[in-house]
């Protein structure tokens, strides 16, 4: 590749120090112009977003995250109110909180925070909260992101000899999410067992009137979510700005950050516009069309969370049956990876020799640490490698004719995280437009909440059925007789397989044909 190619080519912006670098993917001459008729029409889309339009006509609502970080710009001054009294709100509840002016039931100041959420509600505030995280933050932050039992234990083992000084968020925007209800309820028994008032140590984060927003009134404190905010693009609310301004994290700085980088990305040229840039690269990777991977790698361990938290971002954005013109298009854009250089020695491997229908993208982090770095060898720093492992898998995929785009950050502090959550923020978003899905309505999660819902309700059945005749010995056929589900005698067996292992059910017999029975003749 040439210097006149890669200068060319390469966008860099000197205020934020951010730097997109597209010269090592093929795609087409003419590909950046600036008056093509679909990039014109992508722009403009994102320029009506922030002016208010009606983005999720499913839901006939506005998508307004970019607000939360330009609350300016907001379509009417209420909002531009709401956004700012609560940014206030967090700062002094934070404040309180770190002080001791705001302690849990026993008069002890809080050290540690539980944050229970999942999905859009724990995978920012996670990922930031690594990336950002020091030796000298003021509280840590634990995270209940799953309705796995032995998750949850392993969180409460770890804040059991200091729990009257631990305080618990609980996030969910309807206050209806299972997996939140299941980690909230838990909590409430942890706390109780303890002989400690839940509520004295407990902040919600909701929408108003909320199922959660009802049960929790006599809590410490409410932080507002919106129905224009997405959980996927929640983190500059205070789904993710409560929890780490706790921990200590500059959130005014995160927020600059991300600002600056949207400022960059309302340019209608797409050689000035990293996010725009971004997007169309991944158009022509992808031949716009579902089915290509786009791998990312960090070469920062802090950026090791990245992948997880753009896997949601991408993925149910982009992750769509039919476009906005009901045509069944099946696309999307899968996302996997993790850091560099830990990745020299696992799938790289398969990037540079196995099947060609992916993409990279590399994400370099100039600064290597506070202070100097000591020589380790050949006269080189340990950062030294690091940058020579990412340009050498940059080069190598090239040699292999396989595509990759690098972003750039100065560094790995609050104003870089937040500028990289905007861009890629804004490149789904743009992406989204050329391909002509929708990219913020998510139906089809939906459809497993709904199986989840009614596997629990054959589940309750099926131990209403034991517990009806506890002397009865029952095989899975038979019991789905019972309950008048024959066609779910798979799912059936399943269920009491679990129930067994976790003593709610006797199972006899270890193959399909066990029999099972209510366990001690109740349940």
């Amino acid at each position: 590749m040439s210097w006149e190619k890669y200068s060319r080519l390469l966008f860099y912006d000197e205020g934020t120090g951010l730097a997109v670098d597209p010269s090592q993917a093929a795609w087409p001459e003419g590909l950046l112009r600036p008056d093509r008729a679909e990039t014109r029409h992508a722009w403009q889309e994102m320029m009506n977003l922030e002016k208010g339009a009606i983005a999720n006509p499913s839901e006939q609502r506005m998508v307004g995250h970019y607000w939360l970080r330009a609350p300016e710009l907001a379509p009417t001054a209420a909002l531009t109110a709401e956004i700012r009294e609560t940014l206030s709100r967090i700062d002094k509840f934070a404040a309180a909180v770190h002080s001791g002016a705001v302690r849990g039931g026993r008069g002890a100041p809080f050290r540690r925070v539980v944050v229970v959420g999942i999905g859009g509600s724990s995978l920012g505030p996670r990922f930031v909260s690594r990336a950002l995280g020091t030796g000298a933050d003021k509280m840590r932050l634990y995270f209940v992101d799953n309705t796995d039992p032995d998750g949850m234990d392993r969180v409460w083992a770890a804040v059991k000899p200091e729990l009257a000084e631990t305080l618990t968020v609980v996030i969910s925007k309807s206050g209806g999410t299972v997996e939140t209800r299941n980690g909230m309820e838990e909590a409430r028994l942890f706390y109780e067992a303890a002989g400690l008032d839940f509520a004295r140590h407990a902040v919600r984060i909701t929408q108003r009137g909320s199922k959660l927003d009802a049960a929790a009134a006599d809590w410490l404190e409410f932080f507002p979510m919106w129905d224009w905010v997405g959980g996927r693009t929640s983190v500059f609310s205070a789904v993710g700005l409560l929890p780490l301004t706790l921990q200590g994290i500059d959130a005014a700085a995160l927020l600059r950050g991300a600002a600056a980088v949207d400022a960059l990305t309302r340019r209608p040229a797409p050689a000035e516009n990293p996010a725009l840039l971004t997007a169309l690269v991944w158009q022509a990777l992808t031949g716009g069309r579902g089915g290509t991977q786009m791998v990312i790698l960090p070469y920062k361990d802090r950026l090791d969370l990245l992948a997880q938290y753009a896997q949601q971002l991408v993925m149910e954005s982009l992750g769509k049956e039919k476009d906005r013109d009901g045509r069944v298009v099946h696309q999307g854009l899968a996302v996997f990876g993790n850091k560099g250089s830990s990745d020299q020695h696992s799938y790289v491997q398969q990037l540079l020799a196995g099947p060609d229908n992916f993409f990279a993208l590399l994400i370099e982090v100039l600064r290597d640490r506070e202070g100097e770095s000591p020589v380790v060898g050949e006269n080189s720093t340990s950062g030294d490698y690091l940058q020579a492992f990412l340009l050498g898998t940059r080069r190598a995929l090239r040699a292999r004719g396989r595509n990759s785009i690098t972003v750039t950050l100065p560094a790995a502090d609050a104003p870089s995280v937040g500028g990289l959550i905007a861009l890629l923020e804004r490149a789904v978003g743009y992406y989204a437009s050329l391909v002509n899905v929708n990219a913020y309505d998510q139906p089809a999660v939906e459809m497993g909440k709904k199986s989840a819902g009614e596997i629990i309700a054959l589940k309750n059945d099926v131990l209403a059925a034991l517990n009806r005749q506890p002397e009865r010995s029952f095989t899975a056929a038979a019991l789905a007789e019972a309950v008048g589900r024959p066609e779910e005698t798979e799912t059936v067996f399943q269920l009491l397989r679990r129930l067994a292992a976790n003593g709610r059910v006797e199972g006899i017999g270890r193959g399909l044909s066990g029999e099972f029975r209510a366990a001690g003749g109740s349940l």
